[in-house]
């Protein structure tokens, strides 16, 4: 029977150790002794669980941890950390190497370890392996294993959960692509595509998200020119759905850990080889900016009306990367009230989804709860949580910008 170790316990290793866990004896590991406390009580902050889903986990016999040696005896290691970006758009691989190097510290003969995290092609057997070989002094493929199985987790998505997303899986040998194709079948319900290489599985993983990023960089470059136009871009998009084979997407911030991240793994490794992505690279600089063209958008908007733009007060509603979700990761919220303050408005923002203290620690912003809209000469709806969709403001005296054209009076939309 397999032992299973799941290494981060966010958005992603949560909610699959749960799902492991109800066939196989699993160690949730974190090193984030807060995040460990809140789970031995029955809380995920993220909530991907509900206090029922994780109770139900421990009466399981899984335990959460962030102690080394509970993790000696297990066989399977599935690392679900993060893989960010640093401030030049470059990957940060440290989280990647830390977890590959405490793994190495309990790493014994013919382990399998898994990586679910998010890389350009090569990083699980060029980065991460070596410093498994390092520490455990055991050699790949012959003494210890690897896996690489990319995570699809949607946050805040209560239908495509785990078990219901397809799974690709990949292993370093023909043998253990079998083996770790078979570990998550038995768990994935949505069934799972085996492939070739590690290297494939990597592949696939990046160019998900990279196709995203490049199909709303074309939306939000064509409201940009309908806006011009004084065309309705919702409208536009409405029209063209009625073909069958037209993707619809809609306008809007580009954030998170995956979409506003990702791409730049591949670019990254793609012209460390000497070649330039100059279609994926320009998207991002679309999608990077519209932030900067939203708050823009709202002051040109504030001047036609009269109202002076120094010391005028401003509420944004929202700063969450996206709706009915707590994950304020990488949101590009924060771009439009630093351009807002750089023009001199005092901003205020409320978002009930998001965690106080984490936006402090994250952003040193602090969220109100209680506002009253007649307080403000222009209001900013950032995100399309579920409540702001019944929410009625009047545009008397102030502009209103619905970046997710929800409100049906808004001065400005995208």
């Amino acid at each position: 029977m397999y032992k299973i170790c799941v290494i981060g316990l966010g958005y992603v290793g949560l909610p699959l150790a749960h799902a492991f866990s109800e066939k196989y004896e699993v160690v949730g590991f974190d090193i984030n002794i807060k995040r460990i406390e809140e789970l031995n009580n029955g809380f995920d902050r993220t909530e991907e669980l509900n206090e029922i889903q994780v109770k139900e986990a421990i009466d399981n016999g899984m335990k959460f941890s962030l102690d080394i040696n509970d993790i000696k005896d297990c066989n399977i290691y599935i690392v679900t950390v993060p893989t960010p970006i640093d401030r030049n758009n470059k990957p940060d691989l440290t989280p990647l190497i830390k977890s590959s190097q405490t793994v190495g510290k309990v790493l014994k003969k013919n382990d399998i370890v898994i990586y679910e995290s998010t890389v350009y092609p090569g990083v699980t057997e060029e980065v991460c392996v070596p410093e498994l070989e390092k520490v455990s002094g055991l050699k790949f493929n012959i003494d210890f294993f690897a896996g690489y199985s990319p995570e699809r987790i949607n946050p805040g998505d209560k239908e495509h959960t785990v078990t219901k997303i397809l799974k690709v899986t990949a292993g370093s040998t023909p043998e253990i692509a079998n083996v770790v194709d078979e570990l998550y079948s038995s768990i994935i319900t949505a069934g799972t595509h085996k492939c070739s290489s590690i290297k494939v599985a990597e592949a696939s993983k990046v160019i998900e998200n990279t196709q995203r990023d490049v199909n709303i960089a074309l939306i939000n470059e064509l409201s940009l020119i309908f806006n011009t136009m004084n065309i309705n871009t919702n409208e536009v998009i409405e029209a063209a759905a009625t073909k069958w084979n037209f993707i619809k997407l809609s306008p809007g911030l580009v954030g998170g850990h995956c979409i506003g991240v990702d791409p730049y793994y591949l670019t990254y490794k793609a012209e460390e080889l000497g070649y330039k992505p100059n279609l994926i690279l320009g998207a991002r600089q679309i999608n990077n900016g519209m932030a900067k063209y939203v708050a823009e958008r709202t002051i040109k908007l504030m001047i036609k009306k009269g109202i002076q733009i120094k010391d005028s007060r401003v509420l944004i509603l929202g700063i969450t990367f996206k709706e009915n979700c707590p994950d304020v990761r990488n949101t590009k919220v924060v771009d439009i009230i630093t351009e807002m303050q750089e023009y001199g408005c005092i901003v205020e923002v409320s978002d009930y989804w998001a965690d106080k203290a984490e936006v402090k620690h994250e952003y040193n912003l602090d969220l109100i709860e209680d506002y009253d809209f007649d307080d403000y000469q222009a209001v900013i709806l950032a995100v399309g949580h579920e409540e702001y969709r019944k929410l009625e403001i009047s545009n008397k005296n102030k502009v209103i910008f619905d970046i997710k054209s929800i409100l049906p009076n808004a001065d400005g939309r995208l």
